[in-house]
């Protein structure tokens, strides 16, 4: 497949720290053999969960937004093959099959592209490329009958999750239609107008296209809800949002509650379990806030979700490790490590 990268197993052990009477999470996980097609292996893999990285600043610049998202994948992968492998979490159910590379894609773009709007048009451009891409995986592994795990990258994966979600458990004959249903934990509806495809609009381009059901958000951030994006929620009855304000400003109702509402709305399917980083207080992110949850909540959410819930895939994106205005922060691939473990842990 064009612009993934698959692991052999002494990758994943080259980025694994071994230690005598210890045994880590990486010398655990499987991997693809190289003889085999991508197909055949993902097939063939006793793996529930197939883990992959989409570290892209694509979308998010095609959204005007900061860039940097491409960063907290390897962070993450070096922190999550470092885990110890005990009786909470062995590693054997879990495929790392490799990461996509469209570095190349931006590099034309800055190199050919010249002026905001000519950039701008040209990164929008190359997310239907990345769509595209990430859509044929996402339906291969859940035709499969696996789970993918998607760490990101900027929102904008979100379309092609649902998409490729869609399909794939469709052809898998677990759901009726090509359409699934999604809980997302985020600052933002990601539902702006569809303009040209960004980070910022993958769930309105994936409900027009008629793959996605019902959405709910939880932990909108008021201040930063568009009118016109608030309209179209409160006029369709398949989409509902909770704001942080209800939540943790005026208390009408707790997260854990928010959580149960959320799942509650979207039960009737499969849902894609969405988080983007910008929610979490101080990650750092392109939209990092200042004023968001903490990350006991998001580790309360994959939590409660994830044994809640007819998952399809689960998605954490949004978060970086160093920003292009120079901002650094290690500790982000360690977040996203707790955060995947937990996921697998919950449904163990």
């Amino acid at each position: 497949m064009q612009y993934l990268n698959v692991y052999s197993k002494q990758e994943i052990l080259s980025r694994t720290r071994i230690r005598k009477f210890e045994t880590k999470l990486g010398e655990q996980v499987l991997t693809v053999s190289g003889a085999e097609s991508l197909v055949e292996g993902i097939g063939r893999t006793p793996a529930e969960y197939v883990v992959f990285g989409i570290p892209e600043d694509i979308g998010a610049r095609a959204n005007s937004s900061l860039g940097g998202t491409s960063t907290a994948w390897q962070p993450f992968l070096d922190c999550f093959l470092n885990i110890q492998s005990n009786d909470f979490l062995t590693g054997d159910n879990i495929l790392m099959l490799g990461h996509f590379d469209f570095s190349e894609l931006q590099r034309l773009i800055e190199t050919n592209a010249h002026g905001q709007d000519e950039k701008l048009e040209a990164y929008r451009h190359a997310v239907h490329t990345i769509d595209e891409t990430v859509e044929d995986l996402v339906r291969i592994i859940t035709a499969a009958g696996k789970i993918p795990i998607a760490i990101g990258g900027g929102h904008n994966n979100s379309y092609p999750l649902i998409k490729g979600a869609a399909k794939g458990l469709h052809k898998a004959g677990l759901i009726p239609l090509a359409q699934i249903n999604c809980v997302n934990l985020d600052a933002h509806t990601d539902f702006r107008p569809a303009e040209g495809r960004h980070s910022g609009n993958g769930f309105r381009y994936a409900e027009e296209d008629g793959y996605l059901q019902k959405y709910c958000v939880i932990g909108v951030h008021e201040n930063y809800l568009q009118q016109n994006v608030w309209l179209d929620i409160v006029n369709n009855p398949f989409i509902d949002l909770i704001t942080y304000e209800d939540i943790f400003i005026l208390e009408k109702r707790n997260f854990i509650q928010a959580v149960a509402h959320a799942t509650s709305f979207t039960e009737d399917s499969y849902i894609g379990l969405e988080l983007d980083l910008d929610s979490i207080e101080g990650v750092l992110s392109s939209g990092m806030t200042p004023a968001g949850l903490m990350p006991l909540h998001a580790r309360q959410y994959v939590t409660l979700a994830a044994t809640d819930s007819k998952i399809a895939y689960l998605h954490i994106c949004e978060g970086a490790v160093t920003l292009d205005d120079g901002r650094h922060d290690p500790m982000t691939g360690k977040l996203v490590s707790y955060l995947v473990s937990d996921f697998v842990k919950a449904r163990e």
